[in-house]
């Protein structure tokens, strides 16, 4: 021990342990006061990241529906236009039949065309 530092009273050992102890209390009552506090932004921002990618699949899901829609309607005209070519094909070969004469001057423009129309559609 000093010879020359003052000697230390119960109570001067007490008050430092004192403030020492409400030192500690305050760092950590700040502590825990930053640490609600970033729990509370990270939530924030969370939540605001949530509605975004919410709205971002509400718009994606009406997208959806409405190539939905248009597909159903372009099958619909696929459709219509098959049975259209199968009903021109008939009349055509109907008419080859009875008329042959008139048919031959374009047989190979119209083998070329119903080939071109039966191709598979992509």
């Amino acid at each position: 021990m000093d010879s020359l530092a003052p000697p230390c009273s119960s109570t001067d050992v007490q008050q430092r342990k004192q403030r020492r102890m409400e030192s500690n209390r305050e760092s950590a009552r700040v502590k825990k006061q930053k640490y609600v506090d970033d729990l509370t932004a990270e939530a924030a921002h969370l939540s605001e990241l949530n509605n975004q990618i919410s709205n971002s699949m509400n718009a994606t899901m009406q997208q959806c529906v409405k190539i939905e829609v248009h597909n159903s309607v372009l099958r619909a005209q696929i459709m219509e236009l098959s049975h259209r070519l199968h009903s021109f094909k008939q009349i055509l070969t109907h008419h080859a039949v009875f008329e042959p004469d008139h048919l031959n001057f374009g047989q190979g423009l119209l083998n070329n065309s119903w080939n071109l129309l039966e191709a598979p559609h992509q």
